[in-house]
């Protein structure tokens, strides 16, 4: 079973919204830190207000946040350029960039003999108006030094190329995760990042 494992260099959780990627991710992480193994990285989250989805939040491991989306016509500034959007959310792509770039950039340096684990929640739509942070990935999935934990959607209506290309490499392991498997899957996932990490 080890040698199937070993093939793999990346791990990646899709399902639909709301089935819980984003809680295995922050319970992987969990478990591989308390293991020894060090992680870099981001995660997104829900930011809510009298109960009704705002926006989200760009989360790092080390506890910085800042705006991915909130709902409207966005900042004074973001009406002089181009706005983002994706559905009813203007993108801060910029607040994007300045907190998930750096982390991505030093957990893809490396520096020890050991391979860090990259967080990456998610590789979606509102991330990919960042032609930096798409360059950045596949940077990462092709660095020999990196093991990149990261979600990407389910695919529905037009392709989101980066998220294809993942989806497709032979050095990706994709768990579809579903409300039937999502409390029973996370020693699978974890095992699948330690042995992608040898």
């Amino acid at each position: 079973m080890l040698t199937v494992y070993n093939m793999y260099k990346h791990v990646f959780l899709t399902g639909p919204p709301g089935v819980g990627k984003t809680t295995l991710i922050q319970k992987a992480i969990e478990t591989l830190k308390a293991s020894g193994i060090s992680a870099e990285g981001f995660y997104t989250e829900e930011v809510r207000q009298g109960g009704r989805r705002i926006g989200f939040d760009v989360v790092t491991l080390s506890g910085k946040q800042g705006p991915l989306s909130r709902v409207g016509s966005g900042t004074e500034a973001g009406a002089q350029r181009r706005e983002c959007r994706v559905g009813q959310y203007v993108v801060d792509v910029e607040s994007f960039e300045r907190l998930a770039l750096p982390v991505l950039k030093s957990a893809s340096s490396g520096g020890g003999t050991e391979k860090m684990v990259c967080v990456i929640d998610e590789i979606g739509k509102m991330e990919m108006f960042s032609q930096a942070f798409i360059r950045t990935v596949r940077q990462m999935l092709d660095a020999a030094c990196t093991t990149v934990l990261g979600t990407i959607p389910i695919p529905k209506g037009k392709p989101l190329g980066l998220v294809e290309e993942i989806r497709s490499r032979r050095d990706v392991k994709v768990f579809n995760i579903t409300k039937e498997n999502r409390d029973s899957i996370l020693e699978e996932i974890v095992t699948t990042v330690q042995n992608c990490r040898k």
